[in-house]
């Protein structure tokens, strides 16, 4: 091609004439945009693109979203040339991004360590020193399913597009792999990374397919965010709530049953003030609470549409050579409740609720302590209403879940989930329902994002989601629309004229999964619970064995006062008594003397306060200290 002039035209509108066949890389150095990566005509490349003919050509700095995914597809074709110097005969499948970094999986035959993790790092460091040329190429999906048909992981998504698509391939001194979207191709971009940890990952997610090894990375443009987000691993670690969990004995896990929480003492107090509260809490807006078996026949889960959209995630097991299930929802229960009885149009709004434990199969490798399990209680409610009720209760609802959150101090965002690929049921109810909630949510002023395609098979859906002390977003409250159900089930109602209509159905939870929940509260409280959830409210401490027959009879006192309360008269030092209780994290502890005996005041130690940092209190004052934080579910102690 002879070399002819082209016009190029800059995002700010500005024009240069080039010579066609002049690099992106070429132009950026001209320009010194510092560019990672840049865009002809709209479609994402790397700086090694030509341009060929008049285009617009955009240029992407290294704190773009662009920029940053760049470095992240780089960083991962890194590790992999480290990982190949190491271990010749490794394997690789294409990276995943992920919010931080990414993560590579890979056949090896030896398992890696996270000593391993540390090899690997430094052997990345120095290609990164290196400052090897990239090759990069762009070619068809069909002439790349050439270049790697020895690799039957880039194979397996190779096969999934058209012979057409373009991909890019990328050669870092004999590793190449191919990716959708262009990496950067200056390896110091690279530079700001770090490898979290190594891990099992089953192929394609699926317990059937082979076990690989998972490297996770986190890689940052700048020094300075890579950083903050060390601290904030740091930080993630001492709150996991797998390690507090067993530190504070809150719950176990046994190989007798994989995914399915023992609960004990300690966090089965937690879980019985939270129900205690939203139970009150219902009860307060006339919910009815109610209890499902736990199998029920699979004729039913076949009748409510949830066998077509959950058989995979369901257990099942023979009753008098009948087919069961375990529930893996309460709202088919739900709804032969309400036809079990006449329901006249004065009935509705009907709130049905219920504490259900449920269970759903979930692969081993997903398995994630109380944040993913194989059974759970689900803060259920499924509630009947007439059409001109819609708005009025799903209104209720939001009512409700914003005073849950309040309590625990969860500043939280709305997400509107609207129809799915694989929905039940006609358009125009859809349409009818997806308006119903997106008019309350504007009604109520609450700011909300729209989710396309992601709401429940049945219906709508209103997600909520919270922010813990880390920042982390968890989605827990739902309400969903649907009028599919009621017609599955028949569920009828006398209106005014004396004829037959058709009930509206909300479902509605608040917790969600009440274990995950409390997964959720660990993390976010540090497990230092605030005294209405706190297992043990008050430690009781004897400095010697003198006082011993005193601290029991507070003891007896505390108790039926309705104060959760230990004691410790171990023959130990004081000191590490105190520092005991501080371990356990219970928000407060009296050490009981001679003064403490003979008068009326006690030193009240405050859980995370300076050893020094000691009020005196009489005993009337303490105790309606305790009871006041727990009554008004104060978050401060």
């Amino acid at each position: 091609m002879s070399n002819k002039e082209i016009e190029i035209v800059f995002q700010d509108g500005k024009k240069q004439m080039v010579v066609n066949d002049t690099t992106l890389m070429e132009i950026n150095r001209e320009q010194k945009a510092k560019a990672i990566v840049g865009s002809i005509d709209g479609e994402l490349v790397d700086l090694a693109q030509p341009v060929v003919e008049n285009s617009e050509v955009a240029f992407y700095q290294k704190n773009s979203p662009e920029g940053e995914a760049a470095i992240r597809r780089l960083s991962s074709l890194i590790l992999a040339r480290a990982v190949k110097n190491l271990y010749p005969e490794v394997q690789f499948a294409p990276e995943e991004l992920v919010e931080n970094g990414f993560y590579l999986d890979m056949r090896l035959a030896q398992p890696l360590s996270v000593l391993a993790l540390k090899d690997i790092e430094v052997e990345m460091k120095k290609i990164i020193k290196s400052d090897r040329k990239i090759e990069s190429n762009q070619m068809s999906a069909a002439e790349a399913r050439e270049v790697f048909k020895d690799n039957e992981f880039q194979l397996f998504y190779l096969a999934k597009f058209a012979d057409d698509i373009p991909v890019f391939v990328y050669d870092l001194a004999g590793v190449v792999i191919f990716s959708l979207k262009p990496l950067a191709l200056n390896l110091q971009a690279a530079k700001n990374f770090v490898l979290v940890k190594v891990s099992g990952a089953y192929w394609q997610g699926n317990a059937d397919n082979e076990m690989l090894q998972r490297i996770s990375a986190a890689v940052y443009a700048d020094a300075q965010p890579l950083e903050d987000y060390l601290v904030f691993l740091d930080e993630s670690e001492k709150r996991s709530h797998q390690k507090l969990g067993k530190e504070l004995e809150l719950f176990m896990f046994s190989e007798e049953a994989p995914g399915m929480p023992f609960y004990l003492e300690n966090g089965q107090i937690i879980r019985n003030e939270l129900e205690r509260f939203l139970r009150e809490l219902q009860a307060k807006y006339d919910y009815r609470e109610v209890k499902t078996p736990l199998i029920m026949n699979q004729r039913l889960w076949e009748q409510s549409g949830h066998w077509d959209h959950y058989k995979d995630n369901m257990y099942f097991t023979k009753v008098d050579d009948q087919d069961y299930a375990l529930k893996p929802m309460n709202c088919p229960g739900h709804c032969l409740i309400f036809k079990n009885s006449a329901k006249s149009y004065r009935d509705l709004p009907i709130r049905m609720s219920e504490f259900g434990q449920v269970h759903r199969h979930e692969f081993s490798g997903a398995l994630n302590g109380l944040l993913r399990v194989r059974t759970f209680c689900q803060d259920d409610a499924h509630i009947f209403v007439r059409r001109d009720q819609i708005e009025q209760e799903i209104a209720l609802a939001l009512k409700i879940i914003d005073e849950v959150y309040k309590i625990f101090g969860f500043e939280y965002a709305v997400e509107l989930s609207t129809r799915p690929d694989d929905f039940m049921g006609d358009i125009e109810l859809w349409n009818e329902a997806e308006a119903s909630l997106g008019k309350v949510l504007s009604d109520l002023d609450y700011k909300y994002t729209i989710n396309e395609g992601d709401g429940a098979f049945y219906g709508p859906k209103i997600d909520i989601h919270i922010k813990d002390a880390l920042n982390r977003s968890h989605q827990c409250a739902t309400v969903q629309l649907d009028f599919q159900m009621p017609e599955k089930f028949d569920l009828n109602y006398v209106d005014e004229n004396n004829e037959k209509a058709r009930p509206v159905m909300i479902h509605r939870a608040v917790f969600g999964s009440l274990d995950r929940y409390l997964g959720i509260l660990i993390e976010h409280f540090a497990g230092a619970f605030p005294v209405w959830l706190a297992p043990k409210q008050v430690e009781l401490i004897s400095v010697s064995e003198a006082h011993q027959e005193y601290v029991e009879k507070l003891y007896t006192e505390f108790k039926e006062l309705g104060i959760r309360v230990d004691i410790d008269v171990r023959n130990e030092k004081l000191g590490k008594k105190i520092r005991d209780a501080e371990m356990k994290k219970i928000p407060y502890s009296l050490v009981i003397g001679d003064k403490e005996v003979s008068g009326d005041k006690f030193a009240v130690r405050r859980h995370g306060h300076a050893n020094n940092d000691v009020e005196e209190m009489s005993k009337a004052e303490f105790i309606q200290l305790v009871q006041k934080q727990a009554a008004e579910k104060s978050g401060n102690y």
